[in-house]
């Protein structure tokens, strides 16, 4: 609803010619093809919906009233954000849309245990499920989808941080056909979460554990060693993890696409360099704070790795031009690499960028604290690629001292500091 001093988004987004079309087939529906009117209200017509653009005026009551006029011809809807809607409204939904097969939940806080009940009962065709940051879903959720959606294919828990590995362990013995499961937050998981899913889970292909800070090497090689068809794992902010799942990872998961480390990894260079001649498949690669990656690193990167397309190297102290030569002849540098981040490896010069420029792909570089990098081989770069993304900072110039001034002179900086 509009008043007459609002601009609606649509006015903002298409070009009048589209809208002036729009009107004119608004015309006939409203007012000359009743039939018209009826089609555009069909139920068929609407098999997908997505809210999270609207979402601060979405109750109860309108997913009500959706799920009452689409049915059971709903196959996805979002609600992502969507922070009013509760339990009594999802509960309608399910008994209206049996059908539904993609439901994102993510951000509704005021869900709880009784929507997935609800989807448990009437929805037995539920294949992928986005309950992130709904804070008060615990494991009689996961028991729940265990009985009555066997044919879950993607669970997003991400900061359900009730969830423990009993809940895990329901969930995993009656979904074998698990692709995806993301328990980002997930506190209170441990080793033997971890084992559940190794061990009843052999479709896996994404596992996001970042945060969850009580795994271990232990229960990841149990993951590696039941999941051969892992694509993509994060164990970002996992503290207790070593460099011995590369060796895991390298050994079992070929079909690797994805690999995000903590700061521990890469203390031996041999781990890594078995899990880069076994996984030529990695598309991207999150080393930041690997602080033993050498330039040896990104040779083995450069000969075994053609599909890299995003590598981040921050913090990666000890890597030179050296590195960045080989990396930039190497086979993903001239079609496929896409984004490079070289955040605070003070060791990279200008003479980086002059390797980076065959990169004809490469669409973003990170270069924040990098203090050898000056403007000028910035510029030399984009001349060969104009479209490139340049992040960097440089410190402003500490004026020189006043001349017969009594007071000492400062850049801004050493003023805030």
């Amino acid at each position: 609803m509009f008043t007459n001093s609002d601009e609606a988004v649509i006015n903002k987004k298409l070009p009048k010619e589209l809208l002036l079309r729009i009107s004119k087939l608004i015309t006939c529906f409203l007012f000359y093809s009743q039939s018209w009117n009826v089609l555009a209200l069909d139920g068929s017509n609407w098999q997908r919906i997505d809210l999270f653009d609207f979402q601060r005026d979405i109750e109860g009551r309108v997913v009500e009233n959706i799920s009452k006029r689409c049915g059971g011809f709903l196959r996805k809807l979002s609600l992502r954000g969507c922070l009013g809607v509760g339990d009594s409204a999802l509960r309608t939904f399910a008994q209206n849309c049996k059908n539904i097969e993609l439901l994102s939940l993510n951000g509704c806080t005021k869900i709880t245990d009784s929507t997935c009940n609800s989807l448990s009962k009437f929805c037995p065709k539920l294949k992928h499920l986005d309950l992130a940051s709904c804070t008060s879903i615990t494991n009689l959720s996961l028991k729940a989808l265990s009985e009555g959606c066997p044919n879950l294919e993607q669970l997003n828990i991400s900061w359900c941080d009730q969830v423990t590995k009993d809940g895990i362990q329901a969930l995993v013995r009656s979904c074998p056909g698990l692709k995806g499961l993301f328990l980002k937050g997930c506190t209170q998981l441990e080793d033997e979460a971890l084992k559940h899913i190794g061990a009843h889970c052999p479709e896996l292909v994404t596992l996001n554990l970042q945060t969850c800070s009580q795994i271990t090497d232990e229960g990841l090689i149990t993951i590696c060693r039941g999941c051969h068809r892992l694509q993509s794992l994060c164990v970002s902010g996992c503290a207790n993890i070593t460099d011995a799942i590369l060796h895991a990872l390298g050994q079992n998961c070929p079909r690797l696409r994805y690999n995000s480390a903590p700061g521990s990894f890469c203390k031996h260079a041999a781990f890594f360099i078995i899990l880069l001649q076994n996984c030529h498949e990695l598309e991207k690669m999150d080393l930041e704070e690997c602080v033993q990656i050498t330039d040896g690193t990104l040779i083995q990167l450069s000969i075994h790795c053609p599909r890299l397309q995003v590598l981040s190297l921050s913090h990666c102290e000890l890597i030179t031009d050296d590195g960045i030569r080989h990396l930039g002849s190497g086979p993903c540098a001239h079609d496929r690499l896409e984004v490079i981040e070289l955040d605070n490896c003070p060791l990279i010069t200008d003479a980086s960028l002059e390797h980076l420029k065959t990169c004809h792909s490469l669409d973003r570089i990170e270069l924040y604290d990098c203090q050898q990098i000056t403007r000028a081989g910035i510029k030399r770069l984009r001349t060969h690629l104009p479209n490139i993304k340049v992040h960097a900072y440089f410190a402003p110039v500490t004026p020189p001292p006043s001349v017969g001034g009594s007071r000492q002179r400062f850049c801004r900086c050493c003023v805030l500091l």
